[in-house]
């Protein structure tokens, strides 16, 4: 409690303060290459109000309390204009850029590889949810420490329907108990580490890595995150994403 405390007390004042807890490291997944929105380029380099998509989310990660360091994967190509952007914003937390594997799971593997030793729990989000506040990340981080695996969730609004091949509809679930999953999603270094190693024993690849750790019989907790949060897919995305921004009058 001192320390949940201590972080909201931190964020009402805007100062930084030091206090105990375990090391966190994030990974941000950022080797999506934007096909949906056939663009040529990373989506993560994309602009939204003048700043690029990768920005924006290590941003948040650079002022959010709970994370001490970062670790950015992404494709080949873009590793040194990510370099460059990093060091255009200065953000200081940022430890390593990295190439990523062929498949989401295979990226962040790359990404836990190349953790500090002395990390202790791995918080993994996409490059390509650049809205998160700082305060979700740490609220999300702070249930991690409890239950040792959380995730950035929201509760669905619509009805939701289940179909079958031909698309005609053969369940409706009980709504108040679906939730859409976002990131990031944290974990504890050792559980994730062991997840990933029945994943590989198995030949499993998962796109979701609270499936990963739920196939290895974890349970996780969910978080209430922001409708905000969303992730930058198609081309609608970027204009919703840029509505939000000026509303919410960012100055970045």
């Amino acid at each position: 409690m001192g320390f949940f405390k201590s972080l909201r007390d931190n964020h009402n004042n805007q100062d930084k303060i030091e206090v105990e807890k375990p090391f966190v490291t994030a990974v941000i997944v950022a080797a999506g290459k934007g096909e949906r929105m056939q663009l040529e380029k990373n989506k993560q380099l994309i602009n939204l109000c003048g700043i690029p998509v990768i920005a924006r989310t290590l941003s948040a990660f650079e002022e959010c309390h709970s994370v001490d360091e970062v670790v950015i994967v992404t494709n080949s190509e873009n590793i040194v204009i990510i370099a460059d952007i990093i060091k255009e914003f200065g953000f200081s937390k940022v430890k390593r850029v990295v190439r990523g594997g062929v498949t989401r799971q295979l990226s962040a593997l790359e990404g836990l590889k190349c953790i500090s030793e002395k990390s202790e729990f791995i918080a993994i989000h996409d490059g390509a949810r650049p809205l998160i506040s700082p305060y979700c990340i740490d609220k999300i981080v702070l249930a991690a420490f409890e239950k040792k695996a959380s995730s950035a969730a929201v509760k669905v609004k619509d009805t939701i329907k289940i179909a079958n091949d031909d698309g005609m509809i053969i369940a409706t679930p009980e709504r108040s108990s679906m939730w859409a999953v976002q990131t990031p999603q944290v974990f504890s270094v050792i559980l994730y580490k062991d997840a990933f190693n029945k994943a590989i024993a198995e030949k499993k690849d998962y796109t979701d890595d609270c499936q990963l750790v739920e196939s290895y019989g974890f349970k996780i907790q969910l978080v209430e995150s922001e409708y905000t949060n969303i992730k930058i897919t198609t081309r609608d995305d970027v204009l919703f994403a840029e509505s939000i921004i000026r509303a919410r009058s960012d100055t970045f």
